[in-house]
């Protein structure tokens, strides 16, 4: 663990290595229907970079700091089950939802420009 970094996308943030694979939710630079397997992304959003002991933090995104990854396959989040009941009142009714998701792989983390390699 040399180096990794905490990006934003998809309304979370999530802290990524290099090498590793991540499921997150698909934001306009994640779209399923336009991203086929091995699409190359870069994600501009980068919060925070470690390096060697080395702590960069953004106010509230690092300058120029790239993290270079290309996406697996999208794919749908296992289901979600919502019950909803109205005592007395005979009222019942049952919801589902599933989250599009998109599977990456992250290639490299680039502060100004240099790739970090492990």
């Amino acid at each position: 663990m040399n180096a990794y970094a905490v990006i934003e996308t998809g309304g979370e943030q999530i802290r990524v290595e290099p090498g590793r694979f991540y499921d997150v939710r698909h934001s306009a630079s994640l779209r399923p229907n336009l991203s086929s397997p091995n699409t190359k992304i870069l994600i501009y959003r980068v919060l925070m970079i470690y390096h060697e002991s080395t702590i960069n933090l953004g106010h509230p995104w690092l300058g120029g700091a790239v993290v270079k990854g290309r996406i697996l396959q999208s794919h749908l989040e296992n289901r979600i089950t919502i019950h909803k009941k109205r005592s007395g009142k005979k009222t019942r009714r049952k919801l589902g939802h599933r989250q599009n998701l998109v599977r990456f792989v992250v290639d490299s983390i680039c502060p100004n420009g240099k790739d970090l390699y492990e």
